[in-house]
């Protein structure tokens, strides 16, 4: 009689916890479909310097990619795509505030278009890997290309279009989301691959990232980042 009633309590245990991932998932889900189809923000450029939002894992990572590239000025890093007020490194590696890592790109559209940028996105990370890159694992490491305007959404999504069509069974793993909002990341974060060169991560993960973007486009490299 005890052990049936102990087969019978895991059991129970065993739905509510299929119940409860089924209910998160349907959160996310929503979730999502709510973001995509918000009014996206259009930033002002400021001495003729525009800002362009990627999240693609590791913002350590992404920051170098971009600050190697002709025509980009200056990367920060930070946190977007989420639904919860000033994120904080600790809050976002829950999971829970809904947000990725991500990077805020300044650059000279007079050097460098925002359909490279998007190359530069597309050409620096595994496109079907969900939910990260690499070995960082989660939402908050998740793939999201935010566009501020409809001609920025139609460069996207005929990237996307073209890359589906290369990749066959596979899909491009990106979210498209209109931007909304982006967070500053903590100090400590900002030129962290440059600071901090020694660093384990760095060493093993985030240099051999940069080192093959910078051998797979050449010729958008600035010369003191070879």
């Amino acid at each position: 009689m005890q052990r049936t009633t102990l087969i019978m309590l895991a059991l129970l245990l065993s739905s509510l916890n299929v119940a409860c991932q089924s209910t998160n998932e349907k959160n996310k889900e929503d979730e999502a479909l709510a973001q995509q189809n918000q009014t996206p923000v259009q930033t002002t450029p400021q001495d003729g310097i525009h800002k362009a939002y990627f999240a693609s894992g590791c913002f350590w990572c992404v920051e170098a990619i971009y600050e190697s590239v002709k025509g980009v000025s200056e990367v920060i890093n930070g946190y977007s795509g989420g639904h919860t007020e000033n994120p904080t490194y600790q809050s976002s590696n829950t999971g829970l505030t809904g947000h990725a890592e991500a990077v805020e790109v300044y650059y000279d559209p007079n050097v460098v278009s925002f359909e490279t940028l998007v190359d530069v996105y597309f050409g620096s990370q595994n496109i079907t890997q969900v939910n990260g890159q690499g070995p960082d694992r989660g939402s908050q490491y998740r793939s999201i290309i935010f566009y501020q305007n409809e001609e920025q959404k139609a460069i996207i999504d005929a990237k996307v279009a073209e890359l589906n069509e290369q990749l066959g069974e596979q899909k491009v793993a990106a979210q498209i989301l209109p931007f909304q909002k982006f967070w500053r990341g903590e100090d400590y974060h900002q030129d962290y691959e440059r600071l901090n060169p020694y660093n384990r991560y760095i060493q093993n993960v985030s240099i051999p990232r940069l080192k093959r973007f910078q051998k797979k486009f050449p010729e958008l490299i600035k010369e003191d980042s070879h």
